[in-house]
């Protein structure tokens, strides 16, 4: 073999890796934008009930004087949970914002469990109008919630699963294709469409 060949060889095995290499890495760039892109319809419909929970806290102010307790246990967990919202929606493949996020998200779907028994008690609040057109659009609101965050969680298996197999195992590791984590709440009646009945 010439010294040419072997250039020749050596300089085509070369080409094949960095190819190999840009597609892969491409690869889990794109299942990685599509979790991202993903969780921003998340954080469209969570921010749409952030705007809502203090719409329908403040209707109910009138008719639960005696339990402001429980009204600012809502509002503070709402709060916490935009909060959260923010910081994870800079970077969804950021492992501890997420988790923080799904924390305070648990915390608020217990706050809301918690306010939605107390409203029971009281007849007068489930007739109002405000609070019924407030209940209807909470309630498509937290279905559409649960929808996305269905496919963002598919889309979250696709990419680990991606990024787990071999070769592009390799790819990943090289340039820190981190594990991404699933919007999972711990309570699991929250996990299903909620239906908010007043």
């Amino acid at each position: 073999m010439t010294l040419g060949t072997f250039v020749l060889i050596f300089f085509g095995i070369f080409i094949f890796l960095i190819v190999w290499i840009v597609v892969i890495y491409n690869r889990l760039v794109s299942y990685k934008n599509i979790f991202k892109n993903d969780f921003s319809q998340i954080d469209v419909q969570l921010n749409r009930r952030y705007d809502l929970i203090p719409n329908i806290v403040e209707a109910a102010k009138a008719y639960l004087t005696h339990e402001k307790e429980t009204l600012d246990a809502v509002i503070s967990a709402r709060n916490a949970a935009a909060s959260a919202m923010k910081a994870a929606k800079r970077d969804p493949s950021n492992t501890q914002a997420m988790q923080s996020l799904i924390a305070t998200e648990s915390a608020l779907g217990g706050a809301m469990l918690n306010f939605n028994a107390l409203t029971e008690a009281y007849p007068d609040l489930k007739a109002n109008e405000t609070i019924a057109q407030l209940q209807e659009e909470l309630t498509s609101t937290e279905n559409r919630i649960a929808f996305a965050r269905q496919r963002y969680n598919d889309d979250v298996m696709n990419y680990n699963t991606q990024r787990q197999l071999f070769p592009d195992v390799l790819i990943a590791n090289m340039f820190n294709f981190a594990e991404a984590i699933y919007f999972e709440l711990s309570n699991p009646k929250q996990a299903k469409p909620v239906r908010i009945s007043f």
